[in-house]
């Protein structure tokens, strides 16, 4: 069943698609760019954005958390829960939002950019949705509720997540991103015959592709990634059956300690995949990623 009312996830999917939209043709406009940090990037349009996000989400929610990337003051909402899974703030439900996921694709004027929403109730993640502004395409769902995609304005549909086969004789895609690959690549090559590896800008674009099959897994373990990237994204591959983990097998955590509370960013590295990908190549990514040491 679904975990918000239908009037709220209308209005909710309302908002998404037009913030992201806006996102679209702003990309072909003039706009700042700024560098919060080594490699990171913000942009004006990220910033009006996530403040139509906030603004909009807080008057369809206001019982709960809402926790965006550009707000840091937002970010005060998150702390260890108390035995009863409430936070500090009272809240049960916090909303993680990521106004432009890919912002690096964006200044590009690349295509694999999106708009991201995550639900975690009770330190899981719940329900997500990914908005992809260029293709117009709209997916969410989670956990026992499923996955549906929407296309142009077009009628829902049910989404059917598809497993590839997993031959190390043939060929096969690895989802990975950049700077993982350069830093990883090669050794995963020598390790991991017929491996091919697939690269689109937003996190959670890349797990989408291994939710439709595009494929089999993808590893993030660069040390960056926040909780606004990774809830929507994992809340859907839950709900498409995939495995969700670390190099060790333990699960993702979305709470204290695996979370860092001050910046929200997760300290496990993390596999998404089909489970005969992970079952196959947990342990040698593990040992590659030993080897050569993971970024803290």
């Amino acid at each position: 069943m679904p975990p918000i009312c239908p009037s709220d996830l209308a209005a909710l999917h309302q908002l998404i698609i037009a913030c992201g939209d806006y996102a679209c043709q702003q990309s072909h406009e003039s706009f700042q760019v700024f560098e919060k940090g080594v490699d990171d990037y913000v942009t004006t349009v990220d910033q009006l954005l996530d403040q139509k996000l906030l603004a909009g989400m807080q008057a369809i929610f206001p019982a709960d958390g809402i926790i965006t990337e550009e707000n840091r003051a937002t970010a005060e909402q998150f702390r260890r829960s108390d035995g009863q899974g409430l936070t500090p703030g009272g809240h049960r439900t916090l909303w993680f939002v990521d106004p432009i996921d890919g912002t690096d694709d964006f200044i590009q004027g690349r295509d694999h950019y999106s708009v991201m929403v995550g639900r975690v109730v009770d330190g899981s993640p719940e329900a997500g949705w990914i908005y992809a502004p260029v293709s117009q395409r709209l997916v969410w769902g989670g956990p026992g509720w499923g996955l549906f995609e929407q296309t142009g304005g077009g009628e829902p549909q049910p989404l059917v997540p598809k497993e590839p086969t997993f031959d190390p004789s043939q060929g096969w895609s690895m989802v990975i991103g950049d700077k993982d690959k350069r830093r990883f690549g090669d050794a995963i090559a020598q390790s991991c015959p017929g491996v091919q590896f697939l690269s689109l800008g937003s996190f959670g674009l890349k797990v989408l592709a291994v939710i439709t099959g595009q494929a089999g897994i993808y590893i993030y373990l660069n040390g960056r990634v926040k909780l606004w990237d990774t809830t929507g994204p994992l809340a859907l591959a839950k709900a498409a059956g995939l495995v969700c983990c670390d190099l060790a097998g333990q699960p993702i955590q979305f709470t204290e300690p695996e979370v860092a509370p001050s910046t929200l960013i997760h300290q496990q590295p993390i596999v998404v995949g089909w489970p005969s990908y992970v079952e196959a190549l947990r342990s040698p990514l593990g040992a590659i990623a030993a080897a050569i040491g993971l970024p803290r």
